[in-house]
Order: structure tokens, then sequence, then C-alpha cells
């Protein structure tokens, strides 16, 4: 197993995204460790990589909440020995659909402000502890790409690029202590898309035909990805974008 015998908190744990991290990585053999705002989807999610034969446990922290981050990821080490993998997946509060022309301040901050301060702090808990252990990997989700024509991202796709600078940095410092940072660049995940919303259908099909492969990134790549970027097998991948977008984010 890829993550036998590693400790791995997700931020977002409750969420489509983390949910599959969180299964991937209990699959591999990883003790996870579901931080969130609320604890029943936490709980469902650490279910069912309980039903799976993994280790889970929950627990209700608000990663932009730096003290709480820092008093969770300090038990998590006294408990498990370890943070090997840290990953923040917790919602932006991003506004799409709306042209920038027209969208207000606060709305378009949001994901920038959210985005940036809780993967600062929640890299910042898990690198205190990598630093001492000379080991870990602190993933990123979104990476840098192209605004979609048709559709408006607000400032999601500004959040993903300030994510990148920040990962650059993280990277150099932490380098040197046997720290990777990495990013997983998937250029928009269809499940990820609530089945009422508006537009829908047109949106899953603008992802679909930006790809070469005329397919998405599914939940369940994004979490076999992360495994294979959280494990000994990619320990020479830092300061890098691992890019899952099926050939819709090229540089």
């Amino acid at each position: 197993m890829l993550l036998e015998g590693k400790t791995a908190i997700i931020y977002g744990g409750g969420g489509s995204i983390g949910g599959a991290v969180a299964r991937a990585f209990g699959r591999e053999g990883a003790s996870v460790h579901l931080a969130g705002r609320t604890l029943a989807t936490l709980e469902g999610v650490a279910e069912e990589v309980r039903s799976a034969g993994g280790t889970a446990e929950t627990a209700v922290v608000d990663a932009l909440d730096e003290w709480a981050v820092d008093e969770h990821a300090d038990a998590v080490a006294r408990s498990a020995g370890s943070i090997d993998v840290s990953f923040n997946l917790i919602s932006h509060g991003d506004v799409q659909g709306t042209p920038l022309a027209e969208l207000a301040v606060d709305d378009f901050m949001r994901p920038v402000e959210t985005a940036v301060r809780s993967t600062f702090i929640t890299s910042r808990a898990a690198a205190r502890h990598m630093i001492r252990q000379g080991s870990g990997a602190i993933l990123v989700f979104g990476g840098e790409g192209h605004p979609l024509r048709d559709h408006y991202l607000g400032g999601l796709q500004v959040a993903f690029t300030a994510l990148e600078a920040l990962r650059r940095n993280l990277s150099a410092e932490l380098g040197p202590h046997g720290v990777r940072v990495v990013t997983l660049q998937t250029g928009g995940v269809p499940e990820t898309i609530p089945d009422g919303f508006e537009g829908r259908e047109h949106l899953v099909g603008m992802l679909e035909d930006a790809t070469m492969l005329g397919r998405a990134a599914t939940l369940e790549d994004v979490g076999n990805v992360a495994a294979f970027a959280a494990s000994d097998q990619a320990r020479t991948i830092t300061a890098a974008s691992i890019n899952i977008s099926a050939g819709a984010a090229v540089d």
C-alpha cells in the first residue's frame, strides 16, 4: 500500500473532493484525520473509510482559525507520532456566473482570502512537525489555468494562481528539511457541480470539450493521484504541479 504507516490530515474532509481523497488515502493504508466544520458530513466520510477497512478520525476544525488548526495538528502529532501528509480542500465560497465588471468586491475577494489564508495556516501547522521529522508532503489543490470564455469564474482562478505562488515559496523553504509541496491541477471536476446548478450540463460540456481526451478528471482520479503524490514513490516530486486535467490545462 502506498501510504501504509502514514498519518494524513485532510481539511474539508467532508466535501466531495476531500471525501474522495480520504477514501483513497484510507485504501492505501494511511491513518486519515478528517477536519472540517460539519461533524455529520465528516463522520459520513469516515464511516466509508472504516467500512473499506481503513482508519479514520474526525474533528470539528475551522481551517481559517489558526489557533484551532494548530491545536488539532499538535494533538494529531502527539497521538500518531507524526504528520506525514496535509491537504487543504475546504470550499472557497466563490461566486461564479457573474462578470468581473459586475462582481461585488467582497464576492471577488472571498475565495482569494479564504484559499490563501486557510492554505497558509494549515501548511504552517503541518510544516512545524514535518521540519522536526525531516519529511512530509503538503498537497495543494488548484493550479494555474485558463479562464473559461463562456463561464465567469469570479475570483476562483485568481485564488488558484495565488496558491501557486504560495506553493512555490513553501517548496523553496521546506525542501531543505525534506518536506515536499505539490499541487494537483484538474481543470475542473464535473462531479463537484451540484445537480441543481443552473447551466450544469453546459458547464460540464465545456469542461470536457476543453480536454484532449474528451473527458475530465473524476473524483476517483483526484484521490488516486493524491495518494501517489503523498507517497514515497513521489519522493522526488516537489515545487511542481501534477497535471491531471486530461490536457485541458497546458502551458
